[in-house]
């Protein structure tokens, strides 16, 4: 049943993946600039709408979207050998993934609280963070190695 919907499922999987990343790009750099500029009232302002946003509009549906998606392709029969070494390594790229993407809301809610604890400079280097995972990811997806 599911492996008639496999190419439906996994384009949805892919645009979801894409627009998550898209987040994940985009949101430590607007932590940057709330750290750096947001103490300006107005454009603090501006930044925090954007924050919750792309969180709460894009990224949060995209990430939920891209494990949904994902876990179907896994449920395919014939589609993934959890004897391959590359199947779990790109589950700790997703695992890990995830994780970032909950700590940029924690990160999002000390910034609400006017309570930053971490630099532009941090959040510049944080922002490779998703680069990092994604080559992971897409290697191991890819070359299966």
């Amino acid at each position: 049943m599911l492996i008639d919907w496999y190419f439906w499922i996994k384009a949805f999987h892919i645009m979801s993946v894409i627009a998550w990343m898209a987040g994940l790009f985009y949101l430590p750099r607007l932590y940057v600039y709330h750290v750096e500029r947001g103490t300006q009232p107005e454009p603090g302002q501006t930044l925090e709408i954007m924050e919750e946003k792309l969180l709460r509009v894009i990224m949060n549906p995209a990430m939920i979207s891209s494990w949904v998606f994902g876990l179907l392709l896994v449920a395919t029969p014939g589609v993934i050998s959890f004897g391959a070494i590359w199947v779990w390594t790109k589950l700790a790229g997703i695992v890990a993934m995830t994780w970032f993407h909950m700590w940029l809301a924690r990160q999002r809610k000390q910034l609400l609280a006017g309570t930053p604890g971490l630099s532009g400079r941090t959040y510049r280097l944080m922002n490779e963070v998703p680069t990092v995972l994604m080559v992971v990811i897409v290697l191991s997806a890819v070359i299966k190695f």
